[in-house]
Order: C-alpha cells, then structure tokens, then sequence
C-alpha cells in the first residue's frame, strides 16, 4: 500500500519504521522515527526523491507515520503488519545513551516486496537499508531476491532489543554487502557484531569487495576507504549546543547516500567532499532533539525566524 507514487531515479530506502516513545526527566512524548525512516526523510530534505519500503500498521501509530511521511514527501510503500506498528521505548543510561526496548511488532518485523516495490527498486538510482532484520534467512533471501543487481548502500545498524543471532546477522549482512556501493558502519556496530574492531571491520568489508566503507566513530568524525584512498573528516564545530546525538549516524549516512545519488566520486578530494558536507548535516542534526535531518543551512534560516525543521 502506498501514499503517494513513486518517483522515477531517486533512491530507495529499505528497513524500520516506528514509535519512538521517550521517556525521560520532562516525562513522556512520542516521536516518529526508525532508522530507515529517518534516513528516508533525510534524503528527501536534502532534495533527493524518496521511496520508503517499510513494515507499517493499519493502526494509530501507523496513521502518524503516514502522516509524517505525507508532511516531508516522502512516498510510502508499506508491508502487511499483523501485530500492528513497531514501537520503541526509549530511555537514557547513566552515560547519557539511549536504551531501546522493542514491542513484539518490531522484534518480529517483516517486509515482502510487492510488484509495485520491485518497480520502484529497478527505477532507483540508490537502494539504502538500515536497520533491517539480516539475522533471519527469510528476510535476506527476500531482500535479495527484491534488489538484484541494483546499487546499494548499506547500514546494519544492529539493536541488541531486536538482535537474535549475532553470527546470523554478520552472515545475512555480509552477503547483501559483498560488492555493495557503500557500507556505513559505526564503533557501535563493531562492538556488537565483530568485537570492537572499527578498522578491522572496514577492512573486512572491503576485502568482501564493499567499493566504499564509511567507518563512524562519533566526536572523533568519520574516515571513508575507497579504491581513492582513505580521507577523514572531524565532526563539524557548529553554533549552539549539541541537544541530542541520537540522529547523527543516520543524517551522516543521508548526506552521503544524496551524494551518490547524484553522482559516483571517483578521486579521494570527491570523496573528501562528500565526507565533510555529511559531518556539516550531523552536527546540524544534533543540535536539536530526535532524528529528523537539519543541515547548517536550515539553521541559520531559523535563527532568522524561519522554521527549519
């Protein structure tokens, strides 16, 4: 089921859409979120056409995520979900993180790919998933059969709330990653799934035949390794305080898909560029709270007394 027609070129993106339910010392509110979706509506702030396949329930909650989609352009094609929308409870450690704890419906989540997804995949300049569950054999046979020879961006962004089988999921991910436009992968990712090794694991990837591997690593920025070399980029120093961290990788991984959405670089100074405007658009998004994609220019506008959100 759709709410709007896809649109030719653009990209694709394939994973989780949800609830985010934040609990917290001001109490208790709800935002529309998922990793996908945030990179989804992302790609479409940034100018980029923008089809989200995702499991979404004919419910309450699926009603505003419908709603938020319709209000940032961004065309839904969306799943059967028998146990209604995916929520997540959202709460802070003592270190300040976010801690996830999932409802049955995103811990069992699944996507099958209709005739008009598969069109909308063969007519896609890009085909990103994040989040996606590649610890079920089901879910990547079908994935991977719906995909094709189609260029791909890839976040495994594993969340130990909804993780089954780790050595699984490395299996599922690695499978869709071997020859794959870009990898995107963070020190959280490494931890959870290879052990901690941020560089070994771009360079596994790599020798996997990923042609691009965007390695995050937080305050410290983000480096990526392509057949160009390996260019690096700090976070960006930005007015205003940093309000909430929690939308930076996938901001990071919009900028970068809307770039190669674009175009395919093919000089380290390309990539470079690329790298530093995605550092630019995350420390724009941390300086407000939840997911949604901010870029500096959106908010100097507010500053100005323009909305920029």
């Amino acid at each position: 089921m759709s709410n709007e027609t896809a649109a030719t070129g653009g990209a694709v993106v394939i994973g989780d859409a949800l609830i985010d339910e934040i609990r917290d010392e001001r109490g208790v509110r709800e935002l529309v979120g998922g990793a996908a979706l945030n990179v989804a509506v992302g790609l479409r702030r940034l100018g980029v056409p923008t089809t989200l396949i995702a499991m979404v329930g004919e419910d309450e909650a699926g009603a505003h995520i419908r709603e938020y989609l319709r209000d940032h352009d961004v065309a839904l094609i969306s799943s059967a979900a028998p146990m209604g929308s995916s929520r997540a409870i959202v709460t802070r450690s003592a270190a300040g993180e976010p801690e996830y704890v999932f409802n049955d419906a995103a811990q069992q989540r699944s996507i099958r790919y209709s005739a008009e997804a598969r069109d909308a995949i063969s007519r896609a300049a890009l085909v990103v998933t994040s989040c996606f569950p590649f610890d079920r054999e089901a879910e990547v046979d079908a994935l991977a059969d719906a995909v094709g020879d189609a260029r791909l961006a890839i976040d495994p962004n594993p969340r130990t709330g909804m993780l089954t089988d780790r050595d699984e999921f490395v299996r599922g991910f690695e499978r869709l990653a071997a020859g794959s436009a870009i990898v995107k992968v963070g020190a959280d990712d490494a931890a959870i799934l290879y052990g901690g090794d941020l560089d070994g694991l771009r360079t596994r990837l790599r020798n996997l035949g990923v042609t691009a591997v965007l390695a995050t690593a937080g305050a410290d920025g983000a480096i990526i390794e392509s057949d160009a070399g390996i260019v690096s980029a700090p976070i960006s120093d930005l007015p205003g305080r940093i309000v909430d961290t929690v939308g930076a990788g996938d901001a990071t991984l919009s900028a970068v898909a809307a770039s190669l959405v674009a175009s395919q670089p093919t000089t380290a100074e390309d990539w470079r560029t690329l790298l530093v405007r995605a550092m630019d658009v995350a420390a724009a998004t941390c300086r407000s709270e939840g997911g949604l994609l901010r870029t500096p220019e959106s908010l100097a506008d507010a500053e100005r007394g323009v909305h920029g959100s």
